[in-house]
């Protein structure tokens, strides 16, 4: 086969005045190569360090604790290297640097546990290679003989998850040749000089308490639950909501409930960081901070557990494939009003225990007035309100059922979660809203 010769194309040469975008296509390179998914990961890692960067410097917070901690234990293993090092000069000064680094725990408790399961730990290691070492007289079956047991005593529960010490410190005392009484001895006693540091610098220089994250959580509990309530007033009240907009809702509830379980935690980590510090610091004229009583916990577990029914009804009336139907959109749009009455109490809950100025409801979401505006969720004001709209939704409750039952259904575990809703959101509404719809219903009853 023959053809006309291919003359290749003419590259002209590079102009030096031209800008160079080797960075950028350095980087795209380096994109395609690890892919787009691995970048976004990167990214969201390194937005998540900047924020918690902005919270380090903004102010007192768990970020802050966490760097304060992180600084501890650094401290911690420092002094203990110039203890056994630089004064004791201990020519096997590893072992109290490294232990006094691990003791430096999120709570003096924990650290006194976790002292005493290590110690115990590292001693079971050492003696029990030294004793294989001696037995057979070789590392490698000295090692055979004391990492299987050691492995599984570090599954045994009373020594928890620092179990795993003991065959680490076996590797290393058979790792240095030969052993005797005197190097057991040294490596026992850096062990005790490394906890005794640990203890001392968590216990007395800023020791750990936990109070402030039950504080935290239990606000962002109450912000989130209304927040919650408020996606769900603006999809009702827009009326174009549909089974992706209750999916949405669904979602969100399921976050709050995750909420709820962080709550939960930091209330556990907030009780054992007073364990071993409240005496003393109270006997310093440093009481520890008052923290909302557990009851707290209660009631917004129960406000989480009204919101997750409200969206799930929603969820299930937004279903083609089912049988209950939305009630009229006119309807939802008052019940939209009262869901922002509630997400404005939830608001000015969260504020409160934070000791802030209470914020509005959904005022962002764009209401007719209704209750967008009313951060007070516990004034006469929103009482009143939430009466009316209690009237009307009474008043569309009936309409309905004298048209079909299957909206009456949706509308009346709607209403039944918003009172309950109420009732635990506003202080002392609860009682009260007994008494005004038995009041309500009286007349009525008797009228028929």
């Amino acid at each position: 086969m023959t053809g006309a010769p291919h003359t290749p194309a003419h590259t002209p040469p590079p102009d030096p005045s031209a800008p160079r975008h080797s960075g950028g296509r350095t980087a795209r390179a380096l994109g395609e190569l690890l892919g787009p998914r691995f970048c976004r990961a990167v990214g969201e890692e390194a937005r998540r360090a900047g924020r918690a960067l902005r919270a380090v410097a903004r102010g007192p917070g768990r970020e802050r604790d966490l760097v304060v901690q992180s600084l501890k234990a650094a401290g911690a293993a420092l002094v203990a290297w110039v203890v056994a090092k630089v004064w004791l000069g201990d020519p096997m000064a590893l072992m109290a640097p490294w232990v006094a680094l691990v003791m430096v725990q999120a709570t003096v408790y924990s650290s006194l546990l976790r002292a005493g399961q290590q110690c115990a730990a590292i001693c079971a290691g050492t003696l029990l290679a030294s004793a294989a070492q001696a037995v057979t007289g070789g590392t490698l079956t000295a090692l055979a003989l004391s990492l299987p047991v050691l492995m599984l005593l570090a599954n045994w529960s009373r020594f928890g998850d620092q179990g795993i010490y003991g065959a680490t410190t076996a590797v290393f005392t058979l790792a240095t040749g030969s052993v005797s009484a005197a190097s057991v001895g040294h490596r026992l006693w850096q062990t005790a000089l490394g906890a005794v540091i640990g203890l001392a610098v968590n216990a007395f220089v800023l020791p750990p308490i936990h109070l402030r994250d039950v504080r935290e959580n239990l606000a962002a509990v109450a912000r989130e639950a209304g927040d919650v309530l408020c996606g769900v007033a603006a999809g009702l009240r827009g009326g174009e909501w549909d089974s992706g907009s209750a999916a949405e809702w669904s979602r969100g509830s399921s976050r709050l409930e995750h909420r709820l379980e962080t709550l939960h935690s930091a209330r556990r980590w907030g009780r054992e960081s007073l364990r071993l510090t409240a005496g003393p610091l109270r006997a310093l004229r440093r009481p520890p901070s008052a923290v909302p009583p557990e009851t707290e916990d209660e009631r917004w577990s129960r406000v989480t557990g009204h919101v997750r029914a409200l969206t799930r009804t929603l969820a299930v009336a937004a279903d083609e494939d089912r049988a209950p139907a939305p009630p009229d959109p006119e309807v939802l749009r008052t019940y939209a009003g009262l869901l922002e009455l509630i997400a404005g109490a939830c608001h000015s809950e969260s504020a409160r225990l934070l000791g802030r100025r209470p914020a509005g409801g959904c005022d962002d979401r764009g209401g007719d007035g209704d209750g967008g505006d009313r951060g007070d969720g516990d004034g006469e004001q929103a009482e009143a309100a939430r009466r009316a709209l209690h009237r009307q939704l009474q008043e569309g409750l009936r309409d309905q059922a004298g048209r079909a039952a299957a909206p009456v259904t949706v509308l009346g575990s709607l209403l039944l979660q918003a009172e309950s809703l109420w009732a635990e959101t506003v202080p002392g509404a609860a009682s009260g809203a007994a008494r005004r719809t038995a009041a309500d219903i009286a007349p009525r009853t008797a009228a028929e």
